[in-house]
């Protein structure tokens, strides 16, 4: 099967933060790929835009060695795409000060009939300032739209007043609030199983599953982000966003299309449902770890506070905790997230656990019967499985055995799948928001993360080691088990 490729019309698209580790290892490799399929047309451009002094045919070589060693690109593929190249160019701009944006006004030009993509890959503390002076300086032109990376905000209140700076200049159906987890193929097939199947929707609810489990596990540390997480945490960096909107995804009503604001307005009343979480629960429902040195694939590593370079942090380096969704369809079903550094393995999941049938006709000596589960693997090989039971091939009696239906996406379909951001960047473009956070929604994720950060906070209790290469404290197990439940790690 062939990806049916659609061009996308020309576009300007601004990188604030463009000489930074995310554009390098995610925006100019989309883009690249994105040429590559032949989506991006003349005259496309890419504008870096960075304190740092470098020409332009200094950026341009920096992104031919990303594209080289991160990516994997060769050579010839770079010498054979000369277009992409041209459309590179940077200019050196201070988003927190007044240096450069004449030279910026002036590289843009007057294109307001083009799309003018403003992408923020900066810090928190620059998407003010950086809005503000876009439109001190007359940047705004009629078609530009604005997208905003995660983190927002360390809180609610910081939220918010992001939230206040980027729409007092660019109204919301103009902002465009990125993550990547929702541009994921899986998450996509998320949707599709649900909603295009008749299937799975009829079972989706409380009287059909048991449980649903998501990991976002990475066998990484800290690393050189050191500094900024450990303002952030665990809670902040990954539940607050990427895993309340996969939760969202899982646990929403269908909407009646596809409409962004159809599909957000589902989102927000899950969000809206869950359970809180305060003092009066948060020791019951959550587990918070950090690691400590131990060893990850033979080899031994350091931990969290090694990496800080300090003795002591009440960051959070795991999360576990246990979600309810308080309506109809999800009454008495939990949702079990964790997340965490320096784990056993890197894997995205969602498990979806069917409830066990209530009787076997089987008889014991064919075998257990496990109940049901849907897998859906984000990284590092998405694709979907669904776990059944099935009669054990060959004469000699009943036996029994579980086994999955394997639908991974790669091998299904004979293609590369494309990287989230390949998907995201060009939708912005499209001006379709579908994947994309209304501020509402945000403002509902921190109403949620908000009690819980506070009764940490107020308990006085330090994170609860772990070991590096492990699957995090022990507590985490208990968090489930005396559910009567375990935690999957190898559904896939």
């Amino acid at each position: 099967m062939v990806s049916r490729i659609v061009k996308v019309e020309p576009f300007d698209l601004v990188v604030f933060g463009g000489t930074g580790d995310l554009a390098f290892r995610k925006l100019y490799p989309a883009l690249f790929r994105r040429y590559q399929d032949g989506q991006l047309t003349e005259p496309t451009r890419i504008l870096a835009i960075s304190r740092q002094e470098i020409t332009p045919e200094d950026f341009r070589a920096r992104v031919a060695g990303s594209l080289r060693k991160i990516s994997g690109h060769e050579a010839s593929e770079l010498d054979s795409a000369k277009g992409f190249f041209t459309m590179l160019d940077y200019c050196v701009t201070d988003g927190n000060g007044e240096r450069g944006w004449d030279d910026l006004k002036a590289r843009l030009g007057d294109t307001k009939d083009r799309v003018r993509a403003f992408y923020l890959a900066t810090s928190p503390d620059l998407f003010g300032p950086v809005t503000s002076r876009l439109a001190a300086h007359g940047l705004v032109s009629e078609r530009a739209r604005i997208i905003v990376e995660k983190p927002l905000g360390k809180d609610g209140a910081s939220a918010a007043r992001i939230n206040d700076a980027i729409g007092a200049v660019f109204s919301e159906d103009r902002i465009y609030r990125i993550d990547h987890y929702l541009g994921k193929e899986t998450v996509q097939n998320l949707m599709v199983l649900r909603f295009a199947n008749a299937l799975f929707e009829p079972l989706w609810n409380a009287a059909h599953i048991d449980h649903v489990q998501i990991t976002v596990a990475e066998c990484l540390g800290v690393e050189g982000r050191a500094a900024y997480y450990d303002t952030a945490g665990a809670l902040r960096d990954m539940v607050q966003n990427h895993m309340l909107q996969l939760l969202c995804l899982i646990a929403m009503e269908p909407p009646a299309t596809l409409d962004a604001d159809a599909m957000r307005d589902e989102k927000l009343k899950v969000l809206r449902a869950l359970k809180p979480l305060d003092e009066q629960n948060v020791t019951l429902h959550t587990v918070r770890g950090q690691y400590r040195a131990g060893s990850a694939h033979g080899s031994a590593v350091p931990g969290y506070l090694e990496e800080l370079g300090q003795d002591r942090s009440m960051t959070e380096t795991f999360v576990a905790l246990k979600a309810e969704v308080e309506n109809w369809r999800w009454a008495g079903v939990p949702f079990y997230l964790r997340t965490g550094k320096r784990l056993a393995s890197r894997v995205s999941e969602i498990v979806v656990a069917f409830r066990p049938i209530p009787h076997s006709v089987f008889g014991t000596s064919t075998g257990s019967i496990a109940a049901n589960r849907l897998v859906l693997r984000l990284q590092p090989d998405e694709g979907v499985k669904l776990w059944v039971m099935i009669k054990d091939p060959g004469p000699g009696g009943m036996r029994l055995q579980y086994v999955p239906l394997d639908m991974t996406f790669a091998e299904a379909f004979h293609t590369r799948y494309p990287d989230a951001y390949e998907r995201l960047l060009l939708d912005v473009v499209r001006g379709n928001q579908t994947l994309f956070m209304r501020r509402d929604e945000v403002e509902a994720a921190w109403r949620w993360i908000d009690p819980i950060l506070e009764a940490w906070r107020n308990s006085g209790e330090w994170p609860k080691p772990y070991l590096a290469g492990t699957w995090g404290p022990s507590a985490s197990i208990a968090l489930i088990e005396r559910d009567g439940r375990t935690w999957f790690e190898d559904s896939f």
